[in-house]
């Protein structure tokens, strides 16, 4: 079985999902794992299916087909599930541009690979004001320093004015 790894965005509209089932589904393929959300009146998702081999280049052209949605299939491997120490930690404060950045360049800088992270922003509830809120999982990579990671993005927390809570 060949792994796809799917990013679909369009105009959001009711069916959009059944639609790209129906296609995996018409092609003997599985759905494994997806994220899919609206953002700002448009559908994006990421989605992972596995297929027969021998049907991996009929379903790509099915899903070219799929009305108002983009499509793209991104050939996965078969990867072991990977184990071993994570760390997830939350993040709240006023938004402003650069918190994602700088994050994620703290957390480069110090080996961590970031396996999932998801943030939105949120009406403060007294202020007026818009919050962002963030939860990020990590996982270090060899050479990684956990402590010293945690010491940094604490420092960091600070300069950009943001809570973190480390799970």
């Amino acid at each position: 079985m060949a792994k796809l790894v799917l990013t679909a965005v369009g105009e959001d509209r009711a069916g959009l999902v059944r639609s790209l089932a129906d296609a995996v589904n018409a092609h003997g393929g599985n759905w494994e794992t997806s994220e899919l959300a609206e953002l700002a009146g448009v559908f994006a998702g990421v989605i992972l299916v596995s297929v027969p081999d021998d049907r991996v280049d009929a379903l790509r052209g099915d899903l070219a087909g799929v009305a108002g949605l983009q499509v793209t299939p991104h050939v996965g491997t078969d990867v072991p599930v990977r184990h071993g120490v994570q760390m997830e930690f939350s993040v709240l404060g006023n938004d402003h541009p650069g918190i994602v950045r700088e994050i994620s360049d703290t957390l480069a800088r110090h080996r961590l690979t970031i396996d999932h992270l998801t943030s939105r922003t949120i009406d403060a509830p007294m202020s007026g004001g818009t919050l962002f809120e963030a939860t990020v999982r990590v996982r270090p990579l060899e050479g990684a320093d956990l402590e010293a990671a945690v010491v940094d993005l604490e420092r960091l927390a600070g300069e950009i004015q943001v809570d973190l809570t480390v799970a």
